[in-house]
């Protein structure tokens, strides 16, 4: 992988956007209330431009900010995240009547997006989905079926919604549409969540749509749902380290100055090593995010498994980091209003959406398999031996000791070479990779 350092300029810029966070935008977002869209905040985001960057940057910029805004204020990073998720769909798939209509809306922060894809039984596995798009006449469809934990329902102005337009054909038979809010037969409820950001259900009672509606193409909606994930997701990991590394300089400021013992707490080693290690995860977590936004931008052949691994360790780092902060903050950690007690609700939820942390180990380990056969060679001279190997291979102990021992990799092929087919489903996934029904695919996500 290659070294990987920010320009002088990036490292300017993610330093105004933490200053801004704190200073413009935290009180903004301590007059929202809590589980509802808290528009003032997102006019604002606006009137700042970081809402038109979210369609004109790349993804090592989008993390760039992500991160610098989680650093000050979660909210407000919460808010452009959720902006750039439910319209990027509009930018990269829409027609120009669509992009024109919402777009500029939508980066002056007057109108507010949701991307609804989960569904109450379809979440890891959202190639799963049932809400149907039934036939209504030559180019018309009604949506019929529920979505659920869609952030900034019900209260969006317009939602991209994944529906099925073909039965019983996996991922290949849904289609991506855009729903304005005020459509009939469109409803839903909030939800009450461990951390109050807007998120709730959406029921579609009949709602009407037409070919107009449709973004991208027919029966091709999931290649605009993973097109979305694959760029927003090592930008979850980005707003993981940008909490993490709250946590961290919280920490790092309690111990210097907290005294006990006969001194501060960072005197004791068993302290000062428990933020060594939070300050090493972090900033590994944030080189793995930076090299999987760089690999986006970059067209890179391997950006499903590094947006994957950015996002499973930034996210379980975060984690790691925040519960490590309030032990060595004590009981004030816990106390409402506290940053880490908020930080402690915050850090949860991205362990499970845009792909819980069991699918990104699937992703990745479907992406180290997939090319194994091809990489096999063709002579059987290559992978013969040589050496003091061969001789241990070929003389008198030969077949007595060749078996792996206990921390050494068998040979996968062996059991694929036995039956290629098991585990069951074959059927290619978008892109045209087969995947084994036991290891969940890039398809296989939660909203």
């Amino acid at each position: 992988m290659p070294a990987f350092s920010l320009e002088p300029a990036q490292t300017a810029w993610c330093a105004e956007l933490r200053a801004l966070a704190a200073d413009r935008l935290r009180p903004l977002a301590e007059k929202g209330d809590p589980g509802r869209i808290n528009r003032p905040l997102v006019a604002e985001l606006g009137r700042l431009g970081l809402l038109a960057r979210l369609f004109t940057s790349g993804a090592l910029d989008l993390c760039l900010m992500r991160e610098s805004l989680a650093h000050g204020c979660t909210e407000a990073e919460t808010a452009l995240a959720l902006q750039g998720l439910g319209a990027h769909p509009v930018h990269a798939h829409g027609t120009p009547a669509q992009r024109e209509r919402w777009l500029p809306a939508v980066t002056d922060g007057t109108a507010v997006p949701a991307f609804a894809l989960t569904e109450p039984d379809a979440g890891s596995d959202a190639a799963a989905l049932r809400l149907r798009a039934e036939p209504d006449g030559p180019g018309r469809w009604r949506l019929t079926g529920d979505k659920c934990w869609i952030s900034n329902a019900p209260e969006a102005d317009f939602c991209t919604v994944f529906a099925r337009t073909t039965p019983d054909a996996g991922a290949r038979g849904v289609t991506a549409f855009l729903v304005p809010a005020d459509r009939p037969g469109l409803t839903g409820e909030p939800l009450r969540m461990l951390s109050p950001h807007p998120i709730g259900t959406l029921r579609f009672d009949a709602v009407p749509v037409t070919a107009d509606d449709v973004l991208g193409e027919v029966d091709r909606g999931f290649r605009v749902a993973m097109g979305t994930l694959n760029l927003f997701r090592p930008s979850v990991g980005a707003f993981a380290v940008g909490m993490a590394q709250a946590a961290l300089d919280a920490t790092v400021a309690h111990t210097a100055r907290r005294h006990a013992f006969g001194g501060t707490l960072s005197d004791l080693q068993a302290v000062s090593h428990q933020v060594a290690e939070m300050a090493l995860r972090t900033e590994a977590a944030r080189l793995t995010v930076y090299a999987a936004a760089t690999a986006y931008d970059t067209g890179a052949p391997d950006v499903p498994a590094r947006a994957a691994m950015a996002k499973l360790l930034a996210t379980e780092t975060a984690q790691y980091v925040v519960d490590t902060a309030v032990q060595l903050h004590g009981a004030r950690a816990l106390q409402e209003g506290h940053l880490l007690e908020h930080l402690y609700r915050e850090v949860r939820a991205p362990r499970v959406y845009e792909g819980a942390s069991e699918v990104q180990r699937g992703i990745i380990a479907k992406e180290l398999y997939k090319g194994l056969h091809d990489r096999q060679p063709t002579d059987p001279q290559a992978e013969r031996p040589t050496g003091p190997q061969a001789e241990r291979l070929t003389g008198p102990r030969a077949g007595r000791d060749t078996a792996p021992h206990a921390g050494e990799n068998a040979d996968p092929r062996a059991a694929e070479q036995a039956d290629p087919h098991a585990g069951g489903d074959t059927q290619p996934h978008a892109g045209g990779h087969a995947a084994p029904h036991r290891v969940p695919s890039a398809h296989q996500e939660a909203e």
